[in-house]
Order: C-alpha cells, then sequence, then structure tokens
C-alpha cells in the first residue's frame, strides 16, 4: 500500500473535495480516498497540493507524419523513427498531466505498438485508446494512412482489419478535412449516414465505440444519426465559412453524443495570424454550444501544425485555458478533461474520478485549479496505474508534429 496526500483531494466527481485529504494504493488500483489519517509508513505528503484524477486528451495524433507528402507517398519516416517520436510524444503527454489519450488516427498500427510498449512499462506515457487507420474514401482526408473505403462491404472490411489487428475504436472521416491537399475540402460529406452506421454496427459488435471526424452540418448529422459517441470538431462548414446550426445543435444536446471540438492552445498565436473575426467565431460557437447544453470534452488534436505553429503533445493545459477564455468556469473544464471524458471514452468504470476500485491514474499539481487553472501547469506527481511516471523538466528537441 503507499499513500498519496496533500491539501486536497479533487475526486472528479462534481463539487466533491476531501480538504486535507489522501489517496490510498495498491498496486495499480486506488483502495480508498478519504481524510487524513494518522498513518505515516509510505506516505508521499505534498503539502499545498492538489490531488486529482489525471487528465483525458481525448483527440490526439502521436505519429502523425508531416515529413510525408502525401500526394506522392515520398519523404516518410520510417516505422522505426516515427515508433520512436510517436514514444517521446507519449512522454510529453504525461508531462503536461495526461495519464489516457484517444489517438484518432496514425499508420501501420504503430499506434498498438506503442500502446502495448506503455502498459508493458518498456515506456512511459499515458494509457492509449487506439483508433489505427481513420476509414475514409479513395483520396479522402487521410487517406494515406491506409484506411481507403469507398463502399459498405470496403467499409465493414477495413473496419474488421483494424479491429482484428487491436483497435480500442473506431475513426470514421464523414466529412473532408483541411490537411490533405487534393482532397474534398472539409465541408464536403464523405459517407452517407447508412455507411456511417456501418462503422458504428461493426464495433459494437466487438463492445468498440467510434469517433467522427465531421465539419460539415450534414456530416454532423449523418454522424448524430448513425449513433456515433462522439464528434470531433463540430464546426459546422459551409464553402463560404462556418454556420452555426442552432436546430442541429439542440439535437446533439438531446442525444448522448459527446462532441470534441478539438479545443488547443494556441488560440492567442493563431488570433495573430488568421484573418479577423475567424478565431473569435470558433470561440463563439463553442461558447454557444456549451449553452445550448451539449455535453463536450477536452482534446487538442495535437500533432498536426496549424497556420505553421506546431501543436505539441505537452501543450494539453493550454487547451483547457483556451476553454476558459470561451467563458467555461475552472471547475467545469476539469470535469471535461476527465469524468465527463472518461465517459465519452467508454472508461466510466475505470478511470476519470478518484475512488476504490478504479485505476490509480492521477496527478497532483501545486496549488489549487479550481481557482486558477493554470497551477495545472505544476505537476508534481503522475500515475499511471499505480505507476509513478512524472515527467516534469525534461527537455525535448524533437518536433511533436514531424
Amino acid at each position: 500500500m503507499k499513500i498519496v496526500r496533500g491539501a486536497a483531494v479533487l475526486t472528479g466527481r462534481p463539487g466533491e473535495v476531501v480538504h486535507d485529504g489522501e489517496v490510498v494504493i495498491d498496486g495499480s488500483q486506488i483502495v480508498a480516498v478519504r481524510p487524513r489519517s494518522q498513518e505515516s509508513e509510505d506516505v508521499l505528503d505534498l503539502p499545498g497540493h492538489t490531488i486529482m484524477p489525471g487528465m483525458i486528451d481525448a483527440h490526439v495524433h502521436l505519429g502523425f507524419d508531416t515529413t510525408r507528402d502525401p500526394r506522392t507517398g515520398r519523404g516518410a519516416e520510417s516505422d522505426a523513427h516515427l515508433l520512436l517520436r510517436m514514444a517521446e510524444n507519449a512522454r510529453k503527454l504525461v508531462s503536461a498531466g495526461v495519464t489516457t489519450a484517444r489517438d484518432l488516427g496514425g499508420r501501420d498500427f504503430l499506434d498498438i505498438e506503442l500502446r502495448n510498449a506503455i502498459e508493458e512499462g518498456i515506456t512511459v506515457g499515458p494509457h492509449v485508446l487506439a483508433a489505427t487507420r481513420p476509414i475514409t474514401n479513395t483520396g479522402g482526408h487521410c487517406w494515406y494512412l491506409g484506411g481507403e473505403a469507398d463502399d459498405e462491404p470496403a467499409i465493414r472490411r477495413v473496419a474488421r482489419e483494424n479491429l482484428r489487428a487491436g483497435a480500442d475504436l473506431l475513426k470514421v472521416m464523414a466529412s473532408g478535412g483541411q490537411a490533405t491537399p487534393g482532397s474534398a475540402p472539409s465541408w464536403v460529406p464523405q459517407y452517407s449516414t447508412g455507411q456511417i452506421r456501418a462503422v458504428v454496427e461493426e464495433a459494437a459488435m466487438r463492445g468498440k465505440r467510434v469517433a467522427v471526424h465531421a465539419h460539415s452540418s450534414e456530416a454532423i448529422a449523418r454522424a448524430l444519426d448513425a449513433g456515433v459517441a462522439t464528434i470531433e470538431h463540430c464546426t459546422f462548414h459551409t464553402a463560404s465559412g462556418p454556420v452555426y446550426d442552432a436546430e442541429l445543435v439542440d439535437r446533439i444536446a438531446a442525444s448522448d453524443t459527446y462532441v470534441c471540438p478539438t479545443v488547443h492552445g494556441l488560440y492567442r498565436q493563431m488570433h495573430k495570424l488568421a484573418p479577423p473575426g475567424v478565431m473569435e467565431a470558433w470561440l463563439e460557437k463553442v461558447s454557444a454550444m456549451h449553452d445550448a447544453g451539449v455535453r463536450m470534452i477536452a482534446g487538442t488534436d495535437c500533432g498536426f501544425g496549424l497556420f505553421g505553429l506546431e501543436n505539441r503533445a505537452d501543450g494539453f493545459v493550454g487547451g483547457l485555458e483556451t476553454f476558459e477564455l470561451a467563458g467555461f468556469k475552472a471547475p467545469e473544464i476539469i470535469e471535461l478533461a476527465t469524468v465527463r471524458a472518461a465517459d465519452a471514452c467508454g472508461l466510466a468504470d475505470v478511470t476519470g474520478v478518484l475512488e476504490a476500485g478504479k485505476r490509480a491514474d492521477l496527478i497532483a499539481v501545486a496549488g489549487n485549479p479550481l481557482e486558477r487553472l493554470a497551477d495545472l501547469r505544476n505537476v508534481s506527481l503522475v500515475l499511471v496505474s499505480g505507476r509513478a511516471v512524472t515527467q516534469s523538466g525534461v527537455d525535448t528537441v524533437t518536433s511533436s508534429v514531424g
């Protein structure tokens, strides 16, 4: 047994704080969350610290390779080199207090190799939920990752291949994107409702969930009708720019589907580079969805470069601070980065809150993030399944995006 003790324990349940509390851990599991006891053996006492659930980045790309020209396939990193960079990105995630991450698209099943290596203790990182190859149409968004399929039989085949390889969930590109030269633009749907539903059915047969990349309102609506677990981005793109769809938002709010708006920490830098009003409109949409009751979770989309800026794997807290700019309060931001994200990812029985029987995924930060969200940057301890993997102060020279 070991005990982690601090000035406060945030259990992850809304409003539940154990002041002058401690978490008791046996191996990889939590056995108790309680007020300070008289025990003195195997105690890590952290005065002035808040102990809380490890955070969840619900949308990452640990192995996105910007060195590759998708139109020719030339210049790609070798699998060996890319896997090493993915391991470094996993370490960066842990350094930011992230103990679980959904990797929503990579090549050659390297995300599965990394996931297994982390679980075996070969390398340091968060628990990884691997989506492997995104399902997309021929020449569609991120086609070069290997998941091309144009009709329902082919879609089911790719889904089954991914699941056979060990995917934890499936990812499907319901619309085009902005990062694949020559593919359909983001406002063009790529799949019908029935085709997306085929992915949902294949995943459900194996107890898995589906995350859907969807920018256009039509793609968002189709994904919602198909019964997906999470909608990624949800930007309401049209050929003339984003147009907020209040009626569709109300439908999302009334459903069981979560939205991961991929809010990252580059807002201030991008504000200087984007056309006037673009970034403000983006934040206003996120705020409007929140006000409408849409259930949102935190995910940074790290691994992609934006406006020439690097969306780093250790920038998770910056994304949470952007939610704050959108009007979210610190307690709710912590919820959408922990307990809500765990529920959306199908992990509510495993992690996201600190209570007996849950996995010992927790962090300790100096200060009180309920009052100052920026205190989440002061990470002093990270436990992943009870294993100390704290990486504060470790410098790196490699880019997160290749």
